[in-house]
């Protein structure tokens, strides 16, 4: 769980400075934002928490 907290946080700092940097702009990053909640309802959900999991269990053995 705080894996997934923290992942959250460290995309929303991300998100907030392509959005300031002007490399993003505010409708394309509430069109992904909305792609990723509705996806997180579908079959995939687990999928992608398996491979993140995965992955964050991957890199924090290094």
């Amino acid at each position: 769980m705080a894996v997934s907290i923290s992942a959250v946080v460290l995309l929303g700092i991300v998100v907030f400075v392509l959005i300031r940097g002007g490399s993003v702009r505010l409708a394309h990053a509430l069109a992904c934002g909305l792609f990723g909640f509705f996806l997180a309802s579908t079959g995939a959900a687990p999928l992608i928490t398996d491979a993140i999991s995965t992955l964050t269990g991957w890199i924090s053995s290094i």
